[in-house]
C-alpha cells in the first residue's frame, strides 16, 4: 500500500477524483493546467485508452508507460501512476493497488478488459466477423454508417491488429445502398480503391448522395429516375428494339411494291407487246 499512497498523493485534493492539476514536467511559463481524466467504467475502456494516452501524452508524461529504450523519470512515473489510480473505480484500484509502477498498472488495465494473448485471439475472430457482417442499414445516415466502421478500426488497434484504409474502403464500398451505385462504379472504374483514403472514398459518396437528395427535393429531371439496367432489361430493350426494326423494314418493302405496281398500272398509252404474254408475264411498251 506504500507505493498506492505515494501516488496517491501527487492528486491535488479538493477535487473531483477525475479531475487533477497538472505541473509539466520542468515547470514552464505557463504554470499548472487542469486536465479532466475520464473515469474508466465495464464498458469504455477503449475509448478511455484513448483519451488517457492523449491526455498523459500533451504532459509528457507518456513515457512512464511506453519508455522504450529510455529510462523512465522516477517524478513522471508517480505522476501518470496517481492519474490513473486516480480514474479507475474502486474495484479495479484495489486490484491494480500493488503496481509498482505506472507502465505495471496500465498492462494490468489492459489484460483485465482486453485479455490475455487466448482471450485476445478469441475477441479478434469476434471482431472480424462482427465487421464482415456489417452493412448500411436502410435508412441510415452515410455519415453514421462511415463512423460505424471508423469505430470498428479503433477496436481492432485497441487489439493490437490494424485495420487499413484498404480494408475500410471495399469494406464501404461493397455495403452501400444501390442508390450510391454510379459512384461505386466511377470510383472503382477511374480510382486505385488499394490506394484511397476512407475519408476521401467517404467524401465521395457524401458528395454524390448530397447531389441526389438535392434534385429529388427540387423536383429536377431525372433524380428518381433508374440509371442503369440490369442484364436482362437490357436484353429484352435490345429484342425490342430489333423486333420493331424488322417490321419497319418489312412494312417499307411492301409499301415500296405497292407503288411501283400503282405507278406501272397508270401509265397512260400503254399496251402489251404481242407475243410477249407468257408464263404469266406481260411487258408493256408506251
Amino acid at each position: 500500500m506504500h507505493d498506492l499512497v505515494s501516488c496517491m498523493h501527487e492528486l491535488r485534493f479538493g477535487r473531483s477524483p477525475a479531475t487533477m492539476a497538472l505541473v509539466p514536467h520542468g515547470g514552464g511559463a505557463g504554470g499548472s493546467a487542469t486536465m479532466a481524466m475520464p473515469m474508466l467504467t465495464a464498458d469504455n475502456y477503449t475509448v478511455w485508452a484513448i483519451k488517457a494516452q492523449a491526455i498523459l501524452d500533451v504532459h509528457t508524461v507518456w513515457e512512464a508507460v511506453a519508455p522504450g529504450d529510455a529510462a523512465v523519470n522516477a517524478r513522471k512515473d508517480k505522476m501518470v501512476c496517481a492519474l490513473l489510480l486516480g480514474a479507475l473505480p474502486e474495484d479495479v484500484l484495489l486490484q491494480v493497488s500493488a503496481k509498482l509502477t505506472a507502465r505495471e498498472v496500465w498492462d494490468s488495465l489492459k489484460v483485465r478488459f482486453v485479455g490475455a494473448d487466448r482471450v485476445r485471439a478469441a475477441s479478434l475472430g469476434t471482431l472480424r466477423g462482427e465487421f464482415d457482417r456489417m452493412k448500411m442499414a436502410d435508412g441510415e445516415e452515410l455519415d453514421v454508417y462511415g463512423g460505424r466502421l471508423a469505430a470498428m478500426a479503433a477496436r481492432y488497434a485497441n487489439l493490437g491488429e490494424t485495420l487499413d484504409d484498404a480494408a475500410l474502403v471495399k469494406k464501404l464500398l461493397d455495403t452501400v445502398p444501390d442508390r450510391l451505385f454510379p459512384v461505386v462504379a466511377g470510383i472503382k472504374q477511374f480510382h486505385d480503391v488499394t490506394t484511397m483514403a476512407f475519408d476521401e472514398a467517404l467524401g465521395r459518396l457524401r458528395a454524390f448522395d448530397e447531389r441526389v437528395r438535392r434534385r429529388g427535393q427540387d423536383g429536377g429531371g431525372r433524380g428518381g429516375e433508374q440509371l442503369l439496367m440490369t442484364a436482362a432489361q437490357w436484353a429484352a430493350r435490345e429484342s425490342t428494339r430489333r423486333c420493331s426494326g424488322r417490321r419497319r423494314r418489312a412494312q417499307r418493302g411492301v409499301g415500296e411494291r405497292r407503288q411501283q405496281a400503282q405507278a406501272l398500272l397508270q401509265v397512260r398509252g400503254a399496251r402489251a407487246l404481242p407475243g410477249t404474254q407468257q408464263r404469266g408475264i406481260c411487258v408493256y411498251r408506251v
